[in-house]
């Protein structure tokens, strides 16, 4: 038996044993890509680095074995460092989306192609439930809004954009009344004053989440400039049904209600949170002992607290904005600001998750994203936006989706530990990158070599359940890829083990074409 210490915990184990094996018999975790229980050893993505304080060396520990008196250290500073500068080599060769680029330029972030590719499914009204976790106003907003995410669609380089913002107010119009979901009660209260379109985001959100929300209004109604929309842009039925659907028994509101100076220290003694979503500034609030920007109320960036503690600011109250769903999404956020801070005591920023990106598309890619899309031209609706989309029209649109975005956004290896060990993915990459490719086997799974890291897992799967072809190195050196022997299809690659290999590639080279796993 050999003794050893990790982490300075002793250990012993049996002669043989790798490190990364001795680590976890005792709880240690240690990251790992190119690793996978039941396959033979192969050292590629040096992620499983350790360190052996007697001599700082450092080491593969999904490969090396124990040796006697070592006394490895799996975390400290040296550790983590490698771990970044390995996982930085490793994104400067991928070349992938983790979300599409419409998401990245949507101001509440809607995760755009999910919708898109739920609406070509027919299932309507997952599609809606999809919207509205990043949006509250869907129905209104696929009426009014200029589409900044279309701007952004990849789509728009091949002939024209998704009709993302008509998709969006057809999810809303095809959705079938519900209860809303019963939700224990926090304990925690939050005014909001103003019941504009942050405003009415951010009762939406935090009602969801628990907590007791009342809103004061100015007006006789709810709406804020939404009111001074022709009807012609915004028919008065829609506008109205939407917000009456926010506008449940759980939120008290208060129309007709001037907040003063008076009132609003009032609000900050008897609520846990007070929301100034009041629109554009006015000059009451240069009494309230704010503190005033340029353009607005001058607020933290990233949690929207303004300069009094307890008292937020959202939406044009910070600075005039024609763009409702930048409002939309602001409320949004600060309502999971918020509810962390209600849970866990700490008032912080909404976490920043990593996203790979690669810019724009070559002409020589744009069949291959049309693999998954089609030829079409972008539908107009019929009877005009303000009636919006026929459900022919809508699933004819959202089959235009070019599937940008990763189907393993949830699961990517490597997005997890980029995030964790702070990796930059431009650190190391090349001035010219490799070109975009999709390949598909059985219609069931997709590889997308250009993601791949080349750990080498779909080799050795392959090889296991004895594959005719599988996959195999091709190349040598820095030219090394992953590919089919002979020049064969994916399709014949993987005749027996496409779901395996699938569901076991750490990045999203390897996957489910239908894998929804943002659904949950």
């Amino acid at each position: 038996m050999i003794k050893l210490k990790i982490n300075n915990q002793p250990i012993e184990v049996s002669d043989g044993t790798t490190i990364l094996e001795a680590a976890t018999q005792i709880g240690v975790e240690i990251p790992t890509m190119c690793h996978l229980e039941g396959t033979e050893h192969f050292t590629s993505c040096m992620v499983c680095l350790v360190k052996d304080a007697r001599n700082g060396r450092l080491m593969a520990s999904c490969s090396m074995p124990v040796m006697e008196g070592m006394e490895i250290l799996t975390d400290d500073p040296e550790c983590r460092e490698s771990r970044r500068v390995s996982l930085e080599l490793l994104l400067s060769e991928h070349v992938g989306d983790c979300q599409a680029p419409c998401q990245q330029v949507c101001p509440a972030h809607m995760n755009i192609p999910l919708m898109n590719r739920l609406i070509a499914a027919g299932n309507h009204e997952k599609a809606i439930e999809v919207v509205k976790r990043d949006i509250a106003l869907p129905a209104i907003l696929g009426r009014i809004c200029p589409a900044p995410c279309e701007a952004g669609c990849r789509r728009k380089v091949i002939d024209d954009a998704v009709s993302i913002c008509l998709l969006k107010g057809f999810a809303a119009d095809s959705e079938t009344p519900k209860s809303p979901k019963a939700t224990p009660q926090s304990g925690r209260s939050v005014a909001i004053i103003g019941a504009g379109p942050a405003g009415l985001a951010a009762a939406f959100y935090l009602n969801q989440m628990g907590h007791k929300v009342t809103i004061y209004e100015r007006n006789e109604r709810a709406g804020g400039d939404l009111l001074q929309i022709e009807e012609s842009v915004l028919p008065i039925d829609v506008r109205e049904k939407e917000i009456a659907s926010i506008l449940n028994e759980k939120i008290a509101v208060n129309c007709n209600v001037e907040v003063d100076r008076v009132g609003f220290e009032k609000l900050q003694k008897e609520y846990d949170a007070v929301i100034l979503a009041t629109g554009s500034l006015n000059d009451n609030l240069n009494k309230w002992g704010l503190k005033i920007g340029k353009s607005g109320i001058d607020v933290d960036k990233t949690t929207y607290q303004t300069s009094i503690e307890n008292v937020f600011a959202i939406g044009n109250a910070l600075r005039p904005s024609k763009l409702a769903v930048r409002s939309v999404g602001q409320g949004k956020e600060l309502a999971f600001v918020l509810n962390r801070f209600f849970n866990e005591g700490k008032l912080q920023a909404n976490p920043e998750r990593f996203n790979s990106k690669f810019g724009k598309l070559f002409e020589a890619e744009f069949d291959p994203y049309l693999i998954e899309s089609n030829h079409n031209a972008r539908q107009n609706a019929a009877h005009g936006k303000a009636k919006g989309f026929s459900k022919d029209e809508a699933e004819a649109e959202a089959h235009r989706c070019l599937h940008c975005d990763c189907r393993k956004p949830e699961s990517c290896k490597l997005r997890e530990l980029a995030d964790e060990f702070g990796a930059e993915q431009k650190r190391f990459q090349y001035d010219e990158r490799v070109m975009v490719e999709k390949h598909f086997a059985s219609g069931e799974v997709a590889f997308e070599p250009n993601k791949c890291i080349k750990c080498g897992i779909c080799v050795r799967l392959t090889k296991q359940h004895q594959e005719e072809f599988g996959f195999s190195f091709i190349g040598r050196g820095f030219d090394v890829r992953i590919g089919v022997p002979f020049s064969e299809s994916v399709d014949k690659a993987l005749r027996k083990t496409a779901v395996l290999v699938a569901a076991k590639c750490p990045t999203g080279a390897l996957s489910l074409v239908h894998s929804e796993e943002q659904l949950d």
